[in-house]
């Protein structure tokens, strides 16, 4: 009989319980008969659509994956015991449950506390853990420094939380008191009571408001300095640090990671402080009250505490989980936002949805692990708490028979007994959420900790003027993430002041990591970069970027009006009609111009085609007034006679003596650098040609043939 596949949302028992060691598992006479064609369905069908699985290893995933899309209707079949096939419907011959069972044992067996199914260890070893995790008071130790200055905040939060705490923990015995007095028609000591009863609760509740006050700004004054701390030291990174980060995970350690973390002080540390503050007094008032009823509720509570730590150690794990997993899902989601169009081009959403699902997965298995540690944390909870009721009610009523306490007195204790196991309970809870915020702000701490890069943290060398003399000297250099691939290969070039000079050959050759360099992006393996006869490592480099222009293959524009676009980047105060100039220039003045709001209008990524950014991006590289001016394929995105005004604006830049300035143009369209004073050929990070577009056709080289495929292609 063939076998039956169930909807992909309804999976079977056995799906959701953990698979059992090999060892454990038996397997059936007649799993080999069955048919290959149902086992390419069920491979087929596992790699079409992503499933809400709970086990912690891949095999077992797998495993469960088939087993869920393979399983028969419990009405018309049984499962063999490994989970990979389904067992043909036999007979009733009574054996089913004889094979069944062993395997659902030991799947049950893997739930209870101390099972399989809890174990993390290999999503730890999936996710990069931090060699030195972040202790609790190491973190408290990190917090406290970002909000020192504003210690008075603090001292304020902590002395109102005592105050409240005290005042609280008073309430229950004036409480109790009154009420007996009133019972005993004690007028004097009723008023005195309620007197006393009004005063603490009034004191109790203007404390906590001031509490509440107080923690809320340190909350928002630690979420903020973490933020500005994470932030600057993300902007003074090296560029292969970028390299090897995504966006969606940085974006993920600044917005949500942070929030968990500011969680610390502004409600866990308020929390236990002041459930622990209540329960030192409650335990102190029941040891006085009745010593052996006091001890026997002291042990109910280091019996919670027991399992109150263990449930917390266990949140701290899942919650660095679920944050690098959220910090995967984020990515994926900033991914197919900022592609959009190229999804839908290419039809991939089911493609995109799968991918993110799923992280999601990942996630949900965390989370479900979550939720039932919170669930064996709470029965414990209410097992304990209900004990120590029996318990108050036995022993108490034994002492009330026997004279040793009154009745008042064992109400007091019931009520100072559940506030005692509340606060305990509360305090449990609360340090549960601070190892879960501890968790989270491992990887936010050690993002914090690294160190600026070099460039930013040496002066350099600031040259009294810039000649745009541009050499480089033996340079060999590969990226820190690729060390084994060599981008550049002894390169050596010497660019004279005011000379135009272009960079061409095929993708890949080298010629945007050489303006990197120049740039000093990337340090150079071997070799070195100068600039006017000075190594570019010995020069400021604020000073040395903001003397050079640069377009990008790729331009950029800010969520900014446009004429702020333009001004970006630029140290010297900038007059409007230096802006309309610039634009001119990059021949981008006219349809700024004709857009309903000119140089106020918002930049947005449908307003403005490629060619009309890349325009915004030579002109803001013009308005600076560089020394040395990149154009890094500025002219791919533009039409022909956008181009042709280029042409225009370089042609310009040559013959103005005054502001004649070193060019250096990266273009895979030949036409454009026709003109220019020398054209370097570079082929699998060398040199292979150097000449003037005349001397390189007659050289008969690899530039001649790309000029004739251009030539070829046009035609």
């Amino acid at each position: 009989m063939a076998p039956l596949h169930l909807c992909n949302h309804r999976p079977c028992l056995l799906t959701l319980l953990p698979k059992p060691p090999a060892a454990t598992t038996r397997r059936c006479s007649n799993v080999h008969s069955l048919s290959s064609s149902s086992a390419s369905s069920s491979s087929s069908s596992s790699s079409s659509s992503s499933r809400f699985h709970f086990s912690p290893s891949l095999p077992t995933l797998i495993t469960r994956r088939r087993l869920s899309q393979t399983c028969a209707s419990s009405l018309n079949g049984a499962f063999v015991h490994d989970g990979s096939q389904p067992l043909e419907k036999r007979s009733g011959d009574g054996k089913e449950g004889v094979d069944f069972l062993p395997e659902l044992l030991t799947r049950i067996r893997s739930l209870l506390p101390g099972g399989s199914w809890w174990d993390l260890s290999e999503h730890e070893v999936e996710v990069k853990l931090l060699a030195k995790p972040v202790t609790v008071w190491r973190a408290l130790i990190r917090m406290w420094e970002l909000v020192a200055q504003d210690r008075w905040v603090i001292f304020a939060a902590f002395s109102s939380l005592i105050l409240a705490a005290l005042s609280e923990i008073s309430i229950p015995h004036y409480l109790t008191a009154s009420i007996f007095s009133a019972q005993n028609s004690n007028i004097a000591v009723f008023h005195r009571n309620v007197r006393l009863l009004v005063v603490f609760c009034v004191i109790a509740g203007v404390c906590s408001g001031l509490r509440g006050c107080c923690f809320g700004i340190a909350n928002m004054i630690l979420v903020k300095r973490m933020r500005e701390t994470l932030y600057s030291s993300l902007l003074y990174q090296d560029i292969s640090f970028f390299d090897g980060e995504t966006v969606g995970d940085l974006t993920s350690r600044l917005g949500a990671d942070c929030q968990q973390v500011s969680r610390v002080i502004g409600n866990d540390l308020n929390l236990i402080m002041r459930n622990l503050l209540q329960g030192i007094g409650s335990l102190a008032y029941l040891l006085i009250l009745s010593l052996p009823l006091g001890l026997c509720t002291l042990a109910v509570c280091l019996t919670l505490a027991a399992v109150m730590l263990t449930y917390g150690q266990y949140q701290k794990k899942s919650a660095k989980l679920i944050q690098e997993y959220t910090a995967s899902a984020n990515q994926v989601a900033q991914e197919t936002f900022s592609l959009m169009r190229t999804v839908r081009v290419y039809g991939t959403e089911n493609l995109e949805l799968h991918r993110y699902k799923n992280w999601l997965d990942k996630l949900a298995n965390i989370s479900l692990r979550q939720s039932a540690a919170y669930g064996f944390w709470n029965f414990s909870f209410n097992t304990l708490y209900h004990s120590t009721q029996v318990i108050a009610v036995l022993v108490g009523g034994i002492s009330i028979l026997s004279g040793h306490i009154t009745a008042e007195q064992l109400t007091k204790f019931i009520l100072y007994s559940e506030w005692l196991i509340f606060s305990t309970w509360w305090v449990g809870d609360n340090l549960s959420s601070l190892m879960q915020s501890v968790g989270a702000s491992e990887k936010v701490f050690q993002l914090m900790d690294l160190s600026a890069s070099d460039q930013f943290i040496s002066k350099g060398v600031k040259l009294q003027r810039l000649m745009g003399r541009v050499d480089f000297v033996d340079v060999s250099f590969h990226y820190p993430s690729r060390r084994t691939v060599s981008v550049l290969q002894y390169i050596n070039i010497s660019i004279s002041p005011g000379e135009v000079v272009a960079l061409v050959g095929l993708s890949g050759s080298g010629k945007s990591t050489l303006v990197s360099l120049l740039l000093r992006l990337y340090e150079p393996t071997y070799g070195q970069v100068l600039i006017d006869g000075c190594p570019v490592k010995e020069l400021d480099i604020k000073w040395l970027r903001e003397k050079i222009g640069y377009v990008g293959q790729e331009p950029r524009l800010f969520r900014m009006d446009i004429g702020s676009n333009i001004r970006y980047g630029c140290s010297r105060d900038v007059k409007q009609e230096d802006v309309e100039r610039a634009a001119k220039l990059a021949y981008a003045h006219d349809f700024i111009s004709a857009l309903p709001n000119g140089y106020q209008t918002l930049v947005d990524d449908d307003l403005l085609s490629g060619g009309q950014k890349q325009r915004i991006a030579i002109a803001r590289a013009i308005l600076r007034d560089p020394s040395i001016l990149i154009l890094d394929e500025a002219t791919s995105a533009l039409d022909a006679e956008s181009e042709h005004n280029i042409k225009g604006v370089l042609r310009a830049v040559r013959s103005d003596l005054k502001t004649r300035r070193t060019v250096i143009v990266i273009a895979h369209r030949l036409s454009t650098i026709q003109a220019a004073d020398r054209i370097v050929v570079m082929d699998s990070g060398r040199v292979v040609e150097m000449g003037s577009h005349r001397e390189l056709l007659l050289n008969d080289g690899l530039y001649a043939q790309l000029t004739r495929r251009q030539a070829d292609a046009v035609a």
